[in-house]
């Protein structure tokens, strides 16, 4: 039932997405989150307290945030799958968590911006989904960061939720899409954030790992269907490059992405203004174009669509035995 929850849940979100005059109405399960994770940050994280007082309150702030989310995921599972046609209901609230239609929105609106505004306009669009300083980019550096951010986020914001999904069911979602979010808010390496922090940075690449690694492997599978990519190139800067990132997830699909196009990510960048060094992903051209983002954009909607598959067939697969 888990696997067919997050196969009906990817149907879903890619057919309908999450409608922005919903957000508007009542809001999205990540700003929910958010707003726990801020009362918990307020409350928990003072300044008066040390570097280990500050972990220990980490740590409880993260129990809190995953679990109490969960708990309400498991009541609403629980009272909507007695209902008829259960199951469609929970997967309406499970498509909630992944962001198919959206990511692609963003990235493909830095493209976009760069054809149609020049450079001012695509550092604007790219600064809506990176967190490096976009006056810093040239326009190969903005390029390049909407196709890391797809490579990324295709992985944490897609895959990774999809896989608790069927796995752990509405509950297993939740939990995920929490402890990603408290790592997006207070995983930094910041003086406020380091050690209360910490835990919610360890767990998110924890949980990470499995999604992170069958990113990779389908964007390998992809270049095989892409016209221009290169499946081969994709596996070898796979298996050469992507334990050499700074992240131990992240380096997996955007050394596959890399290899696929023929180009190299990552590297040198510059987050809040300290210059942040780390490995080349890839061995290709450091010179990105707004064609190469619409060319990524190709290969994760094509390897989106082999993971749907691939839970669609898993599901009947589980109903048959």
């Amino acid at each position: 039932m888990f696997v067919l929850l997050a196969f009906l849940s990817l149907l879903i979100e890619l057919g309908f997405g999450y409608p922005d005059r919903l957000v508007r109405a009542i809001g999205h399960p990540v700003i929910w989150i958010g707003h726990l994770i801020s009362f918990l940050d307020r409350r928990l994280n003072r300044a008066t307290l040390s570097d280990m007082q500050r972990r220990i309150s980490g740590v409880v702030a993260l129990v809190v945030l995953v679990g109490l989310p969960a708990a309400i995921a498991l009541l609403i599972a629980l009272t909507l799958s007695a209902l008829p046609f259960g199951i469609i209901l929970v997967a309406i609230l499970g498509s909630s968590l992944l962001a198919q239609r959206s990511l692609a929105s963003h990235v493909k609106a830095v493209a976009d911006a760069l054809d149609q505004g020049g450079l001012a306009a695509g550092r604007r669009a790219v600064s809506m989904i990176v967190g490096r300083d976009p006056e810093k980019l040239d326009e190969a550096a903005v390029c390049r960061a909407a196709i890391e951010s797809l490579s990324e986020n295709f992985s944490d914001g897609i895959v990774a939720p999809a896989f608790w999904l069927g796995v752990g069911g509405l509950v297993g979602g939740v939990a995920y899409k929490a402890a990603n979010t408290a790592d997006s808010m207070i995983g930094h390496r910041t003086p406020r954030h380091e050690a209360f922090g910490w835990a919610a940075a360890r767990f998110d690449d924890l949980i990470n790992l499995p999604a992170s690694r069958l990113t990779g492997l389908l964007l390998v599978v992809a270049a095989v269907l892409v016209p221009g990519a290169d499946p081969k190139n994709a596996w070898r800067a796979l298996r050469r490059d992507s334990g050499k990132h700074r992240s131990p997830n992240a380096g997996w699909p955007e050394a596959a992405m890399a290899g696929a196009l023929g180009l190299a990510l990552a590297g040198p960048r510059v987050y809040g203004g300290m210059l942040v060094e780390d490995h080349m992903m890839g061995d290709g051209r450091r010179e990105a174009t707004s064609a190469d983002i619409r060319r990524a954009l190709r290969l994760y909607w094509t390897a989106d669509l082999i993971m749907i598959a691939v839970f669609g067939l898993l599901a009947g697969l589980v109903a048959l035995a």
